[in-house]
């Protein structure tokens, strides 16, 4: 995982069928993150978004 993929743990993920997902966008803080998915949540109507904290230091949601 990169440096500045670190600084911004905070995920906004689309979720895909197949168990399959989509970083939508990084944060910083959770409060942005939150402001965000609720204006896509307007935007995008028929898709389902969630907000992960992205801890894992070998980046495997980065590569899903």
């Amino acid at each position: 995982m990169p440096y500045s993929e670190r600084l911004s743990p905070w995920c906004i993920l689309r979720r895909l069928p197949n168990a399959q997902h989509l970083i939508v966008a990084r944060f910083r803080r959770r409060n942005d993150a939150i402001a965000h998915l609720q204006v896509l949540k307007q935007l995008v109507k028929n898709a389902s978004f969630e907000i992960v904290f992205d801890a894992q230091t070998d980046g495997n949601l980065s590569k899903k």
